[in-house]
């Protein structure tokens, strides 16, 4: 496998504080955006634009670039976007509910960045985790769990600003389980992928996230 030439220890530093500074202002921005109803439209139409600049961030920063990366991101995608697929046209496993127009361009009626959110979600609670146990099976668990912990504080949010709707009038408690048993699998793989796992900006972007929707779940009062 080619190896790509490292910058400079002060280099590397360097970039990495002015990522942070990026994550920090445009998870900050955001919420401020969306908290304020007269910039609220404005600020939904880049949602799609922040997860994909949150994946360049994540991208440019991933060190383990070998031959199992790009498996694992493309089987993050294609599970978390089949999954979401099947729920959308059956019913089944996450429950009974529809897309609005905020994520953007859809394929079969999934914003195609919806596969994007499988794979960072994945990959940002991943590598927080990945150091504490060298179990693999109860490594996917905290990871899962970490992330249906981020489902909870989003969904709420998500329905609010034209993310998707449910066709009932509650979230079904089911869609936690799912989430949590598609997650888990995704995990696994994540866990088997012989790639170096470390990332420099994955606890802060999974912090400025939650902390995100957070606040939002406050300034819009659901």
């Amino acid at each position: 496998m080619h190896k790509i030439a490292k910058a400079p220890p002060k280099a590397q530093n360097k970039r990495v504080i002015i990522a942070k500074v990026v994550v920090v202002a445009l998870y900050l921005v955001g919420a401020i955006g969306l908290s304020l109803p007269e910039y609220r439209d404005y600020f939904l139409m880049l949602t799609p634009a922040q997860l994909l600049i949150t994946l360049l961030l994540v991208l440019g920063f991933h060190r383990g670039w070998s031959d199992a990366f790009p498996i694992f991101a493309a089987a993050a995608f294609w599970i978390g976007f089949g999954a979401e697929l099947i729920g959308i046209h059956t019913g089944y496993i996450f429950g009974d509910y529809v897309y609005g127009a905020t994520l953007g361009p859809m394929l079969w009626q999934v914003p195609i960045v919806i596969g994007i959110n499988w794979f960072l979600l994945v990959y940002l609670t991943g590598a927080v985790f990945y150091k504490l146990t060298d179990n693999d099976f109860f490594a996917a668990l905290l990871g899962a769990g970490a992330m249906t912990v981020v489902d909870y504080i989003m969904e709420p949010v998500a329905v609010e600003l034209d993310f998707w709707y449910w066709n009932s009038d509650t979230i079904p408690s089911s869609n936690y389980l799912t989430w949590f048993m598609v997650a888990f699998l995704i995990h696994l793989i994540y866990r088997k992928g012989n790639f170096e796992k470390g990332n420099p900006l994955a606890a802060l972007i999974l912090t400025a996230m939650i902390l995100f929707f957070t606040v939002l779940n406050f300034t819009l009062g659901v």
